[in-house]
């Protein structure tokens, strides 16, 4: 393992399935996707069964909170003690290089380990590698049952770097054909195909490296983004997976003071993708509620008075017309439950994002617990088909422009949480790779 502390970066060590697993079994979707559709889960489980498979070795947030969730952590722990002593997985030392295509088009990554020492997930950070929206606490205590006694780590967190040269992944997808495969594979559930390549060529890591010291140089980031000089270098960006980045961050912390600095658990696997990636867009998650018991309209009536107006529509395909060619100033979303659909707009917002305007409203409505449970969805289908079962409403957002997220988060500290979704569901990143970290 090679360690470049300036940039928080280390190159891994990685653990991937020997040659005799099936592959197709082996990658599963990632545990925090289909949430609110425990029949995703059913049938990637009757497909899978008893074989190898990351599935056994995470834990699909639908199934939290159920009766067995002390049973399914013990399980996880259990069989990756198992993998490991039977000889499922083999080590390879270095970069592996990703494409994943999905609807023709085809996402590049960089499989490296980042420094946790160099992240913080707090709003308002100024570390090397940061958060993009803001983190919900409540949602770690089950990561970290999970993680900190785990011996080993399987991510789907997926980091962004800002690089409009192509610098770092540019020159690896240019010699990629002399690269040895992998892995190779269709994958499940009509989500694609993923091929990763192992980086053995010594120059490229070099280009890879050289290409991070050029993004992270203060004076390059400060002109970059019209800064003064001594603006902290924002370099690595979470793009998916920030709940497991700081449930890794939590678990070292309270691990380090016990095993000292130089230990595998300091540092997190993951995927480094280019935010000016052609085939990488950013989609809107949108909010479901479940079981609502009181008006909801005239809750939102009395919280913003008479800057909100509420537009009916006539389908919901107009709904989301209307919304993703709205203009501001005024903020837009849609409105959704078994009486129809309305476009709902709000004057004069306090913030600068429409869900940021949102979510504001939902976050003290639901402290009334004035609804069973609030989800956050991807793509147009699930929220319409959730939204318009009985008692349950919905809200429909437009997406944001990549381009503006590296300057939000330096000048603004974070996103309101679960702000962009990089793809839609199916199109959320695999496990595949895995790393010890004990």
């Amino acid at each position: 393992m090679k360690n470049f502390p300036d940039l928080g970066v280390q190159i891994p060590e990685i653990q991937l399935p020997v040659s005799s697993v099936d592959l197709q079994k082996w990658s599963v979707i990632a545990c925090d996707q289909f949430t609110s559709q425990p029949e995703y889960w059913k049938q990637v489980a009757e497909f899978v069964g008893a074989s190898p498979s990351t599935l056994h070795l995470v834990f699909p947030e639908v199934f939290l909170g159920k009766e067995d969730e002390a049973s399914r952590i013990k399980n996880i722990h259990a069989n990756m003690q198992h993998y490991l002593e039977s000889g499922l997985l083999q080590s390879h030392q270095g970069m592996i290089y990703v494409e994943r295509t999905v609807a023709g088009k085809t996402r590049r990554g960089l499989m490296m380990a980042l420094d946790l020492e160099k992240y913080d997930f707090n709003a308002g950070s100024t570390t090397l590698v940061r958060a993009t929206e803001g983190t919900i606490l409540n949602r770690l205590p089950p990561r970290i049952k999970i993680r900190e006694q785990a011996p080993l780590e399987f991510p789907h967190i997926l980091m962004l770097i800002d690089d409009p040269e192509d610098r770092v992944l540019g020159g690896i997808e240019k010699q990629k054909e002399s690269l040895p495969l992998a892995y190779d594979i269709e994958l499940i559930q009509s989500s694609g195909h993923l091929t990763g390549r192992f980086v053995t060529h010594s120059s490229l890591e070099e280009k890879v490296i050289r290409g991070l010291e050029a993004l992270a140089d203060p004076e390059v980031f400060s002109k970059k983004y019209n800064l003064p000089k001594d603006t902290p270098v924002l370099l690595f960006a979470s793009g998916d997976g920030n709940h497991s980045l700081a449930t890794a961050k939590s678990c070292w912390e309270k691990l380090k003071p016990s095993v000292g600095m130089d230990h595998p658990a300091r540092y997190a696997l993951v995927e480094v993708e280019n935010v000016h990636d052609r085939a990488l867009e950013f989609e809107p998650i949108h909010r479901v509620l479940f079981d609502v018991k009181t008006d909801l309209l005239q809750a939102m009536k009395d919280y913003f008075g008479a800057d909100i107006t509420f537009m009916p529509v006539s389908d919901y395909a107009s709904m989301v017309k209307d919304v993703k060619t709205a203009q501001g100033p005024a903020h837009h979303f849609g409105y959704v439950d078994t009486k129809g659909c309305q476009v709902v707009k709000v004057e004069h917002p306090k913030l600068n994002l429409p869900v940021g305007t949102l979510q504001d409203f939902l976050d003290q409505w639901l402290q009334k617990t004035e609804a069973a449970e609030i989800d956050y969805v991807h793509g147009d289908e699930a929220v319409f088909s959730l939204a318009t079962q009985p008692a349950n409403a919905g809200f429909y957002l437009a997406g944001m422009p990549k381009s503006d997220l590296y300057k939000t988060v330096i000048m603004d500290g974070s996103l309101p949480r679960k702000t962009f979704s990089m793809g839609e569901a199916h199109e959320k990143r695999f496990y595949f790779e895995g790393r010890r970290i004990s």
